[in-house]
């Protein structure tokens, strides 16, 4: 009961931002009434003119006439286009404004979460499913409320001519809409179903897109394909399914609607035949007739894309109503502004799943304690819980039982933003972003301005680097040269290849501009060559001088500048204290973990 409330919460959270202001939503009703009062006018003149012409009016008065159909034919069209383009504005405002909220709440759900879920079929998510959305709002603007107006219209025009006519008419109208409303429900599910295989063929896509080097590598390119296959396979037959649903209802009703109007004809004559209505009224009444049709083969045209919509609604609800498992302290406050943390773990246990028993926790009975300044080397096998640990202490996650307090302070009390703008982490795996110098530097937050980060990049040995891009600070990383550059040489605007040495000190270029409080070091001079390493290791000592530091090491040789060992193993810690303490003492784990590395103590 609880899911499916919050899931109705969030579905009407996605509504809601979509709705314009209010002088937005006046514009654009005023154009939408236009846009349906012109059409219904239209067949007034077509009336007035069939009837003056039998009475043997002038070419003058027929001329006005015409000329006034024309006007207000053209005066509706005009008010449809600015309908449209009304539509079109508010809906993308809207999508922007929903993108954005999704985003952000995608960016706050836990690793957990994230490990479900592909990049890819986040992707299609945060942008597929909204732009769905919003197609249909477009074209639930243009032709369903449009549409719906415009048949009361005529239904209350046909009315005022004859009664009984308009009787037969909205009875007709009824039907059809029953009908609709019935197909509707049996075409839903099929949209629903190829909403979310185009979600798992872009997830698999991209994942394998990414993975394109190690793929080639060891010949899994067969198997890539064959599951790209089947997913492309799985998305043909939900599409083909829905568009079955979607031609057949399209073709029914062509056939309703067809015998609708001989309907209409044999009326018309009848009220002809019978004194009842004028042959200029008769017209009419056949226009207002295919008029009627128009909104309803509008409203079927629509069903895909309201089908389709639905299920991104639901989706994106889903996605919203998704619990973020890093509450926000209802108190937040701020970590120390200035100077090294000091970090203390007490009792911390954690399991990825939350409800985990004893048995299946990751880290049980973790205690830790570093005085501000002090180098906590990590060790232990693969699959120890080291970098559980080190994301415990970011606060990517919450322990299950115990606290971990930073400068002092639970980090479930502390102000998020001060978190992240006290501590940070450099790993292995440096992501970079296809855009400028400056941005990856400062991650597009408001940076500093150019010569400090022209200084920080010189303090990590990038000087001569950033001396060399084409167009220093403003330099786009990553990507290929373009196809169609020139063979003379690379233009000025190119971007720039960077390599795994220069990524590394671009990522301590980023530790040294944040000034953090406490750095987690996830040993990033591991891969590289011996030349670069000493590079990155002069910039590591200069980033640790004067800060906490929490350093996962993979060799036990980068441990030397470290304070304290802790020796992590099955989730626990095994051994904890002075690294010249443990080092010195030959019974040690540690102390045995260095003789068997042929490390110097």
């Amino acid at each position: 009961m609880a899911d499916s409330t919050r899931a109705g919460r969030a579905r009407y959270r996605v509504l809601r931002a979509l709705l314009p202001g209010r002088r937005s939503a006046a514009a654009l009703a005023v154009a939408i009434a236009a846009a349906t009062a012109l059409p219904l006018a239209a067949p007034q003149f077509t009336r007035r003119f069939v009837d003056d012409a039998a009475a043997g009016a002038g070419t003058g008065r027929l001329t006005l006439i015409a000329l006034g159909y024309l006007a207000v034919a053209v005066a509706g069209q005009a008010a449809r286009t600015l309908t449209a383009w009304l539509a079109g504005r508010l809906a993308w405002d809207g999508t922007d404004r929903l993108r954005e909220r999704l985003a952000e709440h995608a960016l706050g759900l836990d690793m957990a979460f994230h490990g479900r879920h592909t990049p890819g079929e986040m992707i299609e998510r945060v942008d597929g499913d909204v732009v769905a959305v919003t197609e249909f709002a477009v074209a639930f603007l243009l032709d369903v409320v449009a549409g719906v107006l415009l048949l009361a219209g005529v239904l209350v025009i046909v009315f005022t001519v004859d009664p009984r006519l308009g009787g037969a008419l909205t009875a007709y109208c009824a039907l059809a809409g029953y009908g609709m409303a019935r197909a509707q429900r049996l075409a839903v599910p099929s949209a629903a179903r190829a909403r979310r295989e185009s979600a798992t063929l872009f997830g698999g896509l991209e994942e394998r897109l990414t993975a394109v080097e190690d793929i080639r590598a060891n010949g899994a390119g067969e198997h890539s394909v064959r599951r790209f296959h089947q997913s492309a396979a799985a998305l043909h037959r939900a599409e083909f399914r829905s568009d079955r649903v979607g031609s057949s209802l399209l073709a029914g009703t062509g056939v309703a609607f067809a015998a609708g109007t001989a309907i209409a004809l044999g009326l018309a004559a009848w009220g002809r035949m019978s004194g009842i209505v004028t042959v200029g009224t008769a017209v009419l009444l056949f226009q207002y007739t295919l008029m009627v049709r128009a909104p309803f083969e509008r409203l079927i045209d629509q069903l895909r894309r309201y089908q389709t919509a639905l299920a991104g609604i639901s989706r994106i609800g889903a996605l919203l109503a998704e619990p973020r498992t890093l509450p926000a302290p209802a108190d937040p406050r701020p970590l120390p502004a200035t100077g090294p943390l000091g970090l203390r773990l007490d009792g911390v246990g954690f399991a990825y799943d939350r409800d985990a028993r004893e048995g299946e926790k990751v880290l049980s009975d973790v205690t830790l304690c570093l005085a501000p300044g002090e180098r906590l080397g990590l060790v232990g096998r693969t699959g120890s819980g080291k970098t559980t640990l080190a994301r415990l202490v970011l606060r990517l996650y919450d322990p299950v039982e115990g606290v971990v307090r930073v400068g002092g302070l639970d980090l479930r009390e502390a102000d998020p933003a001060s978190i992240r703008r006290r501590m940070c982490v450099v790993t292995q795996d440096v992501q970079l972003f296809a855009a400028s110098v400056r941005d990856n530097l400062t991650l597009f937050r408001p940076s500093a301005d150019d010569d400090r980060l022209r200084e920080v990049l010189a303090g990590v040995g990038l000087g001569d680097w950033l001396a060399a891009l084409p167009r220093g600070l403003d330099t786009v990383l990553g990507g290929a040269v373009p196809a169609d550059a020139p063979a003379t040489g690379v233009p000025a605007d190119a971007p720039a290849g960077v390599s795994a040495g220069e990524a590394q000190l671009l990522a301590l270029a980023r530790a040294f501009l944040a000034d953090p409080g406490l750095v987690v070091l996830d040993e990033p001079s591991s891969r590289l060559d011996p030349a670069t390493e000493r590079r990155i290791e002069r910039s590591v000592e200069r980033l640790l001088t004067g800060r906490t530091a929490v350093l996962i090491a993979h060799r036990l040789s980068s441990l030397s500048r470290v304070d304290k060992i802790a020796v992590v193993g099955d989730g626990r810690i095994l051994e904890y204290g002075r690294r010249e303490d443990l080092a010195a003492d030959p019974d040690s784990r540690f102390a045995r973990m260095l003789r068997l590395a042929g490390a110097a103590r």
